[in-house]
């Protein structure tokens, strides 16, 4: 499109050199060529869709003709002979470029449009391809039909999960992309409580609550698949209408904005409209006020800031009035003074509600950290004790309702509509779930020897600790956004090119994991996921953003991040080859890490310097190791499996030294920059050090710790397939 504009803005000049017609003869060409390419595609698509094939035809016949238009336009072949005559221009026919342009660009569009329909059209048809198989599913009533019928979902589910990944990735409007996410993780977790679910009501099939757990999974997946469609098609359900619930954050947003807008408009909204504004906000606030959970001392702050926010805005409206009064154009000093006022209790009050929701939020993962409720469940339905199994239910019921709770007033904090959207997932999964642990465990209590049975309640129990975890990401992504930092990795786009990286990779097949391997790959996955959030929190602590060392622990984190999204089949990375790339550039990027390091330790004192160094040096070997793996060229689907293993798990240690070196090298560069400012030179800064208490490097790389328990407990080996 640049190309294109380039050449319908081309001054028409009497002579031009032939550096001049050089150019425009490349631009020509470049765009005919790139349309040639566009074009090719076009027509591989009409031709495996045959309902479109002649719209498709045409368009792309358009698009060909157009382009080959502009490269005769630019063709300068003929002007050079002519260029004595003053008269003779390359571009003297301008009204036919224009023509040409917009030929192309209308064709495009209508290629781009068609192919969107085609996208659209099978993902719908391969989610009715999984909703006939799981009808059949349902209705199964042996194990050998069972398994048969399973092993052709999961390769539907498979394909839906590609074509689905990809049209995520595609998603512009980030509530959509949110909303994608969360039905696509439904569907995913889903996956797994079904197999063992139907497994457990075949081997139990009189058992009501195996039947009631079996129908909640299969209730679940519809909807998510529902959901998937709504989305993809823009359309809605049953004239349902999926509007957010109205958040404190957003009323907040919305009254300081008519507040604000008084300085420059008196007239721009009415007295009534503004209290009103205010009135609703606070009647928001009751979800905090109302609950059970929240404390006096924090019920008293709430409605003392409230009230405070109240009397702001009645003084703010006299003031206004008084200024309309008098005919004034914009907000007077006596005004303009309230209007800060107003806006700054209303800050207080969001600063209030944010630390009252992320308080409870934290101590309620603390608390489920312990996992009393459903190692008690477990027991006791292994032991055949319903009794004890009717007393755990009801304490996991109240934690449930007091997590369903605290993701509603996290809703209100989130501060943007794919945090909204992310919570209220979180909300609807503690919602769900927490029935079907439930009747998942009375299942075993009646069949307390059924291998299946415990099995499927360690399944369902595993998925609510996941849930647990993808919170405490929640709550950091919320605080992120509170404090400023939006939380979001920022794109490291480095996918196989032609020339460097990509010499070792020319004989390898480039392959995508299946369903199986993709989740085998969860658990390092998450660990990834979680180390390459915690290298960015500490990141952030530095006052230097530009340091070296922040700038490639930054590019290290966010290509990790890259990598745990491949092992969910989304992201940048489609095949093990970007895979193997991506990881090779991060160990160029670890060994550029480590020449800083190098760089930044020879400022240090003995012991400092040895601590560092001793990191750096794992890191250096680490590096070497993943680079070396990358480059290793492998033959088969179970050495290319291994291969991947090998270097998520290599990137995984990297990411960990990193991160036991980061608090330990920001708190020495601050003391460095303290002690440099203090003293006459480096020589009586470094003589000082010597002489302090060394710092002992247990303390150095323990006191703050890697951030990332093990996660054992959260992703077990899921098995995808067993016996009877």
């Amino acid at each position: 499109m640049r190309s294109i504009t380039t050449l319908i803005n081309h001054k028409d000049k009497p002579k031009k050199s032939e550096r001049t017609l050089a150019a425009i003869h490349r631009v020509g060409q470049a765009v005919s060529v790139a349309v040639g390419r566009f074009v090719s595609v076009g027509e591989a698509i009409a031709a495996e869709n045959h309902e479109l094939r002649d719209e498709m035809g045409q368009a792309c016949f358009e698009a060909r003709r157009a382009g080959d238009a502009i490269a005769q336009l630019t063709d300068v072949g003929s002007a050079t002979p002519l260029q004595s005559d003053p008269h003779v221009t390359v571009f003297s026919d301008r009204t036919g470029m224009v023509k040409a342009a917009r030929l192309l660009l209308s064709s495009v569009t209508k290629v781009l449009v068609l192919a969107d329909r085609i996208v659209i059209k099978q993902i719908i048809t391969s989610r009715n391809k999984v909703l006939v198989t799981l009808d059949h599913l349902e209705r199964v009533s042996t194990f050998q039909e069972f398994v048969q019928i399973f092993s052709q979902f999961g390769n539907e589910m498979v394909e839906f999960a590609h074509l689905t990944g990809d049209r995520q990735n595609d998603l512009k409007d980030e509530k959509k992309k949110a909303r994608m996410a969360a039905a696509r993780a439904v569907l995913e977790k889903c996956t797994m409580m079904l197999l063992t679910a139907s497994k457990t009501c075949l081997r139990h099939p009189d058992c009501e609550s195996a039947r009631i757990n079996k129908d909640a999974v299969f209730h679940r997946m519809r909807c998510a698949l529902e959901q998937v469609i709504e989305i993809v098609t823009e359309a809605r359900s049953c004239g349902e209408s999926k509007i957010l619930p109205a958040s404190i954050y957003n009323g907040i947003k919305d009254f300081k904005s008519s507040v604000e807008c008084l300085r420059e408009n008196l007239h721009s909204v009415s007295p009534q409209s503004l209290t009103g504004q205010l009135e609703a906000l606070v009647e928001r606030t009751e979800d905090f006020t109302d609950s059970a959970y929240t404390s006096h001392e924090q019920r008293q702050a709430i409605l003392g800031l409230c009230q405070l926010a109240r009397q702001d805005a009645q003084q703010l409206v006299h003031a206004w009035v008084e200024a309309q009064s008098v005919h004034a154009k914009e907000a007077p000093e006596d005004m303009e003074v309230v209007i800060l006022k107003t806006c700054q209790s209303i800050n207080d009050l969001r600063r209030e509600l944010h630390k009252v929701a992320v308080g409870r939020a934290s101590h309620l993962l603390n608390v489920q950290g312990e996992q009393l409720p459903l190692r008690a469940l477990k027991a006791a339905g292994a032991e055949g004790n319903l009794e004890a199994v009717s007393e755990y239910s009801r304490k996991l019921t109240e934690q449930k309702e007091q997590l369903v709770e605290t993701c509603r007033l996290l809703c209100h904090v989130s501060g943007t509509e794919p945090l909204e959207i992310t919570c209220i997932h979180a909300e609807e999964t503690f919602h769900v779930i927490g029935p079907q642990i439930i009747s998942a465990a009375q299942t075993l209590a009646l069949h307390p020897s059924s291998k299946i049975a415990k099995e499927n309640l360690e399944v369902f129990c595993e998925a609510w600790e996941s849930q647990l975890c993808d919170m405490a990401l929640l709550l950091r992504e919320i605080n992120d956004v509170f404090e400023g930092r939006r939380g979001d990795k920022r794109p490291y786009l480095s996918l196989p090119r032609p020339g460097k990286h990509s010499a070792n990779l020319k004989t390898a097949k480039a392959v995508k994991l299946d369903a199986e391997e993709q989740t085998s790959m969860a658990k390092l996955g998450l660990e990834l996921r979680l180390l390459s959030s915690d290298v960015d929190t500490e990141v952030e602590k530095w006052e230097e953003q530009e340091h070296d060392v922040v700038r490639q622990s930054q590019s290290l984190a966010s290509m990790a991040y890259n990598m745990y999204l491949f092992t969910r089949g989304e992201g940048l990375l489609k095949t093990t080859l970007d895979l193997f790339h991506q990881a090779e550039v991060l160990s160029e990027e670890g060994l550029q890490l480590c020449s800083s390091l190098r760089t930044f330790s020879t400022q240090l004192v003995d012991e400092e310097k040895s601590v560092v160094m001793t990191e750096m040096e794992k890191l250096v070997a680490l590096c070497q190791q993943l680079q070396m793996g990358a480059k290793t060229p492998v033959q088969g689907k179970t050495a290319t499996f291994q291969k991947v293993d090998s270097s998520i798990q290599t990137t995984r240690s990297v990411l960990a030294v990193v991160l036991s070196l980061l608090p330990f090298c920001n708190k020495l560069n601050r003391k460095y920059k303290s002690d440099r400012n203090s003293l006459s030179s480096p020589q009586d800064w470094r003589e000082r050090q010597e002489a302090s208490t060394p710092i002992k490097e247990e303390a150095a790389l323990n006191g703050n710790g890697f951030g990332v328990k093990s996660l054992e407990q959260h992703m077990a080996s899921l098995n995808l397939l067993e016996s009877k």
